[in-house]
């Protein structure tokens, strides 16, 4: 019998958003990856200037952040003692008011799953966000229904000058589909203001 076993992971496995300092994501994604420990870091194209004149490069689309999936007491361990992951951060949702905590920051897996479904998909199916396109107004929910987009969840907002479904992670990461017809999703919620 040609079989996998499933991976049993600890019952604190989430996905943690990470600040990485001075801009090393791509060294700390190389680390995380050669100890086996899943992450993820949304790259883009962009032409950058080289002596050779201009070149087309994979770039990380939003600097200084990092996914990671794993447990918060691995990464904490991992952070203290190996040298190389020392630039990771957790994001931390900090409380209204002081009988509230301060919270670190984990991203449900389904969200994660719908952010790297887009943010890995082809240049011109998808567009990463600045901070002003997405914070500025609230819009509806909805579900992609057909498409190669289909099961991803976001939400409507006009972006220049076009209604798109977008994925965000709280208020740091954002990415939309560059196109949807309105007939391949159905709304998920109540119109917000």
């Amino acid at each position: 019998e040609n079989h996998k076993s499933a991976i049993i992971r600890p019952a604190d496995v989430a996905w943690y958003p990470m600040r990485i300092t001075y801009q090393r994501e791509l060294s700390v994604k190389e680390q995380l990856d050669k100890i086996g420990i899943e992450s993820f870091l949304p790259m883009k194209k962009t032409t950058i200037e080289t002596p050779d004149g201009a070149k087309r490069a994979n770039v990380p689309a939003i600097h200084n952040l990092l996914f990671v999936h794993e447990s918060k007491s691995r990464i904490t361990e991992l952070k203290n003692s190996y040298g190389p992951l020392e630039p990771m951060r957790y994001m931390i949702r900090y409380a209204l008011n002081d009988t509230m905590p301060n919270e670190i920051i984990t991203v449900p897996d389904k969200q994660m799953d719908d952010f790297i479904r887009v943010a890995t998909a082809p240049e011109d199916k998808m567009l990463f966000l600045e901070n002003s396109d997405y914070l500025i107004k609230a819009g509806r929910r909805v579900r992609v229904v057909e498409g190669p987009f289909a099961g991803v969840e976001g939400v409507i907002k006009r972006i220049q000058n076009n209604r798109r479904v977008v994925v965000q992670i709280e208020n740091f990461a954002a990415v939309a589909i560059a196109y949807v017809h309105a007939s391949q999703m159905v709304y998920i919620d109540e119109p917000t203001v």
